[in-house]
C-alpha cells in the first residue's frame, strides 16, 4: 500500500487549515464592528455621543459611554445613569443613583458640572436640599439661596412623603431644613457641596408629571443641555453610507467607524461593506465551501488512520507524527 512522507502530510495540513479559517469568516456579509454601537440598552447613541472610546465626538467621549448596557455620564462627583436623550431639543436626562425621591431618600454625595464641559443645567430643574442644619449657610439672610413663594410648597411635597424617614425625618417634618436651591452660578459650572452647606441629602425634580401636589408623580433627574454644534457633513455622510462618527489618533481627528471593522477620514461606501446582499453573499459562500470540503475530508482520513493506530501524537494536533496513510496518493491528489 503506497504511502506518504511526513513532510508532505504536515506541509498538506497548514495550507488546508488556514484556507479554511481565513474563508469561512467571509461567510458573514455584514460583519459587525465590536468597538462603536447605536444603542446601549435601550437609549440610542448618536453623534455627538458614542458607546465607547473612539466613538462620537472626543468632548463627549470624555463624559459620556456605554457600560455593559447602561448609558454613563460622569463628572468630577461621581458616576450617574443617563436615562433618556431627546436628541430633537438637545438635552439629556441623568440620575445619581444616591439622589433622593419621594419613595426612598437617603444621604447623597455632591454633585458638579464641569465648566469646561459642553453640558449646561436647563432651566427645568428644581434642586432641593434636604435634612439640612439650621447653622447651614443656606439659611443665611444675607446670601438669599433659598427660593421662597410657590417653590416652598416643594419642601412640604417631599416633607409628606414616606421616604423621608431614611434621612432620620418624621414624615410631615416642618419644612425649615429644606432649602429649593438656587445657586449663583446657573448654567454651566454647577457644584452643589452637601457637605459645606451642611445637609444630608439632594434631589432634582426636572418635571411635575403634571401634578404638582402629588410628589409619587414627580420626575426625579437633573435635565442638562448639550451643545449640538459638533454635527457636520461629513459626519453626515459618514452616517448616510451607515457608519458611525467616531475620531482616532492623538490628534482626535475625525474617523468613519464601518460596521466591518474599518475606520476611514470619509466614508464607508467601498469599504468592502455588502451593501447589496447578493453578489457578494454568493461569492463567499462559494468560496467558503471550497475551503472547508478539503478540511472535511483531511479529518476522515485522519480519523480512519486513528481506526488502524497508524500514527501516534504528541503534544497538539499539528505535532502529530505520522507512519503511513491507508489511502493511496491519487486519493489525496483528487481532492483538488
Amino acid at each position: 500500500m503506497p504511502s506518504i512522507s511526513n513532510a508532505w502530510i504536515f506541509t498538506y495540513i497548514l495550507l488546508s487549515l488556514p484556507v479554511h479559517f481565513t474563508i469561512s469568516a467571509a461567510v458573514h456579509p455584514i460583519p459587525i464592528n465590536g468597538t462603536c454601537h447605536d444603542t446601549c440598552g435601550t437609549i440610542s447613541v448618536k453623534y455627538p455621543f458614542g458607546s465607547g472610546f473612539g466613538c462620537g465626538h472626543p468632548d463627549f467621549a470624555r463624559y459620556v459611554r456605554c457600560n455593559a448596557g447602561t448609558l454613563e455620564f460622569s463628572t468630577g462627583t461621581g458616576i450617574y445613569n443617563v436615562i433618556e436623550i431627546d436628541y430633537s431639543s438637545g438635552t439629556l436626562i441623568i440620575r445619581d443613583p444616591f439622589m433622593s425621591t419621594c419613595s426612598s431618600m437617603q444621604n447623597s454625595g455632591s454633585f458638579s458640572l464641569d465648566r469646561a464641559s459642553p453640558f449646561a443645567l436647563t432651566g427645568e430643574n428644581i434642586f432641593v436640599l434636604l435634612g439640612c442644619s439650621t447653622n447651614s449657610p443656606l439659611f443665611d439672610p444675607a446670601e438669599d439661596l433659598c427660593a421662597m413663594g410657590s417653590r416652598s410648597r416643594v419642601c412640604r411635597g417631599l416633607y409628606s412623603c414616606k421616604g423621608v424617614t431614611g434621612i432620620g425625618l418624621p414624615q410631615n417634618a416642618p419644612p425649615s431644613t429644606c432649602c429649593v436651591y438656587e445657586s449663583p452660578i446657573q448654567l454651566t459650572g454647577y457644584t452643589l457641596d452637601l457637605p459645606k452647606l451642611q445637609c444630608s441629602s439632594y434631589t432634582s425634580v426636572y418635571s411635575f408629571g403634571g401634578s404638582e401636589g402629588d410628589p409619587m408623580r414627580w420626575k426625579f433627574g437633573i435635565s442638562l443641555q448639550y451643545n449640538d454644534s459638533y454635527y457636520s457633513n461629513v459626519c453626515k455622510d459618514c452616517e448616510t453610507s451607515g457608519g458611525l462618527c467616531g475620531f482616532t489618533g492623538f490628534d482626535q481627528s475625525f474617523a468613519c467607524v464601518c460596521r466591518n471593522g474599518k475606520n476611514t477620514s470619509t466614508s464607508c461606501f467601498g469599504q468592502g461593506y455588502a451593501w447589496s446582499g447578493t453578489r457578494e453573499s454568493k461569492i463567499q459562500t462559494k468560496l467558503s465551501f471550497g475551503g472547508i470540503v478539503p478540511f472535511v475530508k483531511l479529518y476522515f482520513l485522519f480519523r480512519s488512520a486513528l481506526a488502524q493506530k497508524v500514527f501516534s501524537c504528541f503534544g497538539f494536533f499539528p505535532y502529530c507524527l505520522l507512519y503511513k496513510i491507508p489511502f493511496p496518493v491519487p486519493a489525496i491528489i483528487s481532492w483538488r
